[in-house]
């Protein structure tokens, strides 16, 4: 037997429906019960993310992890770390992967704060593999309208109404906001923004960035002032830097061209799949965050092959020292 409820939500028509008889075992959906007020999420993309993160966490006997949950196939870690109840997972990698295993972790588990870490293409060419970039603000680079040229103007595009109208707003947004990007045409790609609805707006609306917690920006500040700057590649020490911007998109991005574009566009300091998506499910939900990138390559910067997977594991090992000492500090403003 089908029965059919419908709700009216926002203008929208939801239809559940529950099926009756029809299923053999119990379904579960929603969060368990904790006994924690909160738990502090450590979130990496993909699996040589990982492998600093569990180094350090077998390697203190004041961090553990003692229980495994697999949701949709995503395996999460519920442990501790120096007294802190901690949950570790990788999203996967692309925004896509990494907004809904975000989503679904806030769903399934009662996380205060998120402290995110994996590598980056540089997209200033001073960091060099192995750099560690906190950056304050996140954008989307691919977020965009792909329009026709103008047969009748050599160089132009066709527009759509709607593009030409943000396009005509960037000067008075600019004036209220500085960060507002220096939006420019990359051939017929047009960079836009993305549209974002959070509890409390009448109405969805553009965001063009999502901004760290600025009390998890100063408690990374602390923590890599006082963080040794170990030799990698090369021999050479690491730099650290927290603030700037970082950019995210659906792409691996390896051509010079648009490399230089974005930096221009954005001034980002790094690129990579994951970042934005986390920002914005976080920002929607309203935890706290903060991303760590370190550096693995500059974004289609060399000659022949791309050589990130050289360097991946090595500037995560960094990255991770950098995500705990981070942690340290976090807890030491706790107690």
């Amino acid at each position: 037997m089908m029965i059919g409820k419908i709700l009216n939500w926002t203008g929208s028509v939801l239809v559940l429906l529950s099926l009756a008889g029809c299923c053999s075992r119990p379904v579960a959906y929603g969060p368990k019960t904790f006994n924690s007020e909160g738990l502090t999420a450590i979130v990496v993309a993909y699996a040589p993310e990982m492998i600093g993160v569990e180094a350090i966490i077998e390697s203190l006997p004041s961090a553990s992890i003692t229980e495994h949950m697999s949701i949709r196939g995503v395996r999460y870690g519920l442990g501790e770390y120096n007294g802190e109840p901690v949950i570790v997972f990788a999203t996967g990698m692309s925004i896509a992967n990494a907004a809904m295993s975000m989503q679904m972790a806030f769903d399934y588990f009662p996380i205060k704060q998120v402290v995110y870490m994996g590598i980056a293409g540089a997209v200033n060419e001073e960091l060099l593999p192995g750099d560690v970039v906190v950056p304050e603000r996140w954008y989307y680079h691919d977020e965009s309208v792909y329009v026709n040229p103008d047969p009748n103007e050599p160089g132009e595009y066709i527009e759509p109404d709607y593009y030409q109208a943000f396009l005509d707003d960037q000067e008075n947004r600019r004036k209220e906001d500085p960060n507002t990007p220096m939006y420019k045409p990359f051939g017929f790609i047009h960079p836009d923004e993305v549209v974002v609805i959070k509890e409390g707006m009448e109405k969805p609306q553009d965001e063009a960035y999502f901004t760290a917690s600025p009390r998890l920006l100063d408690a990374a500040r602390a923590a890599v002032a006082d963080l040794p700057t170990p030799n990698v590649v090369e021999e050479r020490e690491v730099i650290y830097k927290v603030g700037g911007n970082g950019v995210t998109g659906s792409v691996f991005m390896d051509n010079r061209e648009y490399r230089k574009w974005m930096r221009e566009v954005w001034t980002a300091e790094v690129t990579e799949m994951e970042s934005a998506a986390v920002a914005q499910v976080c920002y929607v939900n309203d935890v706290d965050w903060i991303i760590i990138r370190a550096v693995s390559d500059l974004a289609g910067g060399q000659e022949g092959k791309n050589v990130e997977n050289h360097y991946d594991v090595e500037a995560s090992l960094v990255g991770a020292k950098v995500l705990f000492a981070l942690l340290d500090e976090i807890l030491s403003k706790e107690d």
